[in-house]
């Protein structure tokens, strides 16, 4: 009889340890998964988002062209949205925006130099996170691509030259500006990209035209862009 009970003993101990064994081991393991799918993920995102320069941004444009159609998109700002179209023609303007978009930079940017009955300039900042996200995203012009028959009408959005010393005028891809000039703005046709048109909201550009500015075209009040969305 001794020996039936210390025979159950011992089983029972064996089963708990046996249990406790597997449960440590389905620990282990899902903490390795865990683990893993972190490191996927990193490695995923550090694949999508490349540090862009010059030299590799065409390569990257081309590729994500043909895998991101959308273009149109909807700026929220302080006076209202405006809703653009951007043309297909210009690619890699057009992609570039939208991969601007899909990585939230233009969120919470400014309108930052505003000339009434001319144009309106937008995607700066006057805070260190706005330096922050471009250094995150890389440091790239795009090329111009003013052959495509487009114009500078009122309400096309065009793409100015970088700040640095720059002869053939290369686009500065993180800054894009409306055109609100009554007739348009037909001295900069051949300089600058035009890749897209409001569709909606012109009255909205008008109004942020009209704001008081100082000696530089900065807004004496700041006019900022909420956010940047994909309409489709």
């Amino acid at each position: 009889m001794r020996i039936i009970v210390l025979l159950s003993l011992f089983l029972c101990l064996f089963n708990c340890e046996d249990k406790q064994s597997k449960s440590k081991a389905k620990d282990t393991t899902t903490v390795k998964k865990q683990a893993k799918k972190i490191k996927d993920t990193i490695t995923k995102k550090a694949e999508e988002f490349p540090l862009l320069d010059s030299k590799m941004a065409m390569e990257f444009f081309l590729q994500y062209d043909t895998e991101n159609k959308e273009n149109k998109v909807r700026i929220s700002t302080d006076y209202g949205d405006i809703d653009i179209l951007l043309f297909n023609e210009t690619k890699f303007h057009r992609s570039n925006f939208i991969y601007l978009t899909k990585r939230h930079y233009f969120d919470n940017t400014q309108f930052f130099r505003v000339i009434n009955n001319f144009m309106i300039q937008g995607g700066n900042g006057d805070d260190m996170a706005t330096a922050i996200k471009r250094r995150k995203i890389g440091k790239y012009l795009l090329p111009r691509d003013t052959n495509r028959g487009f114009k500078h009408d009122r309400g096309t959005v065009s793409m100015p030259s970088s700040d640095i010393e720059n002869p053939h005028k290369l686009a500065s891809p993180y800054q894009f500006f409306i055109v609100q000039q009554n007739g348009g703005a037909h001295h900069l046709n051949g300089d600058y990209t035009v890749f897209g048109k409001v569709i909606k909201g012109m009255d909205v550009v008008d109004k942020i035209a009209a704001v008081k500015t100082d000696e530089a075209d900065w807004p004496l009040k700041n006019v900022f862009i909420k956010k940047v969305e994909i309409l489709e």
